[in-house]
This record gives structure tokens, sequence and C-alpha cells, in this order.
């Protein structure tokens, strides 16, 4: 009778054990379930989340803290005719903050000289394809305050920012156009009413190259000048 009363005990043990102990198997499957319903739950905030674009009432704000501890001072522009590298100036700090951001965004990929006047400037940054329109939508409408007393000047290879085309008695500058001074020594007619914020310190035979293309009556050369790629590289 001992026996069977172990057997029975031994028997009532072992089913007590596996109606309430841990099953490693079901508590894994039911944490990587949790899991997965987590990370479902964070695409689903990612993917509801609004894309940030730039506004007149924005635009200030951002780029003062965007430019805080921003080291990079050169980028690389390389066109269909050749490459040339611009140093942006530290102290012109929005416009410098500006196209840094342009060019991480790839805004300046796949953009034209769209405007070229011989043996004055070339005018870079816009294009007539709807990549470019769709890009300006998505980044915003705004416009940069003209930061004109910090010494600079339209020397021959200055790049310099154009003001808008709309209703604009203050200068202000269209963030997405940048203009390249070919005169020699220089536009000086243009200090004052135009913002400096770098100049070509490598590659200046290729802008000379570029100003040299044969145009329309609008000043849009005959044969497309791409922008290919914007690169920072310092």
């Amino acid at each position: 009778m001992f026996y069977i009363r172990f057997t029975l005990a031994a028997i009532i043990l072992l089913f007590f054990l596996n109606a309430c102990g841990d099953n490693p198997t079901k508590k894994q499957g039911n944490q990587e379930e949790q899991k997965a319903k987590v990370e479902s739950a964070d695409t689903i905030i990612v993917e509801e989340e609004e894309a940030f674009v730039l506004t007149e009432e924005n635009a200030i704000d951002f780029f003062f803290n965007y430019q805080k501890g921003l080291g990079t001072t050169k980028v690389r522009l390389n066109t269909s005719m050749g490459s040339f590298v611009v140093q942006l100036y530290d102290n012109v700090p929005y416009h410098k903050a500006n196209f840094i951001y342009l060019t991480k965004k790839g805004y300046f990929n796949n953009t034209m000289f769209h405007r070229v006047v011989k043996d004055f400037i070339i005018q870079g940054g816009n294009a007539d394809n709807r990549e470019t329109a769709k890009k300006r939508s998505e980044i915003g409408r705004y416009l940069l305050p003209p930061d004109t007393r910090k010494g600079y000047k339209h020397d021959r290879g200055t790049i310099s920012m154009p003001s808008s085309e709309i209703d604009n008695p203050h200068m202000l500058a269209s963030p997405y156009e940048f203009f390249i001074v070919v005169t020699n020594p220089g536009s000086y007619h243009l200090d004052g009413d135009f913002t400096p914020f770098g100049k070509v310190i490598e590659g200046m035979d290729v802008v000379d190259k570029i100003n040299q293309q044969e145009v329309d009556d609008g000043d849009w050369p005959m044969k497309n000048i791409y922008i290919e790629t914007v690169e920072i590289i310092e």
C-alpha cells in the first residue's frame, strides 16, 4: 500500500507542477508576440508623423539652431561640365546653414545652371522639371533676410544669393538659388543688395566654361547644364 500511495502522490505532484510551472516555449512566444506588437506600433507612429516643412514663420528660428556647431565649410558641386569647390563663410550663418541643409536634403541634385550671362554670372538651383518643384514643396516655402554687412564683396568667384522674384522691397533672398560672379575683378554694383556667402576656391575654370555656353534670349543655356550632385567635403 505504501508503494501505491507513493506512486499516487508522485503522480499528483507531477500533475500539479505541469499545471502550475512555466512553459518556456510559450512564454518566449508571448514575449516575441508582444515585441512584434510594440514594433508594429512604433512603425505606425513614425508613419503618422508629419514631415517638417519650412515656412516664413519658422525658417529663421530653424536655421539659427541648425547653424550652431556647424563645422562644414566646403562643398563640391559636380556638374555635367566638371566640378568645382566652394568655401562657405562662417560668419554668414543663415545662408551657410541654408546651403548645407539643402545639400543634405539632396535638393540641388539634378537641378541646372538655368541662367548664364556672359562675363557676368552663372545662376543655378532651378530646373524645368517636376522633381525640383516637388522637392521645393516638400522642403517648404520661405525667404532669407539679406546679410550684407560682413565685409564681403562680389569679387570674381563669389557665390551669392539672388533676391526673390516676388514683391520684395527688402531684397529677401530666394533660398533655392545661387549665383557665381565671373566678372574680373568683380561685380561690385551688387554689393549691399545681395548676400555673398562663399567663394569658389577650386575649379574656377569650370565656372568660366559654363559661362561661355550659348544661351537663348532668356539667358537659359541652349544645352542644359546640370548640377548632378552637391557634396559636403569638409
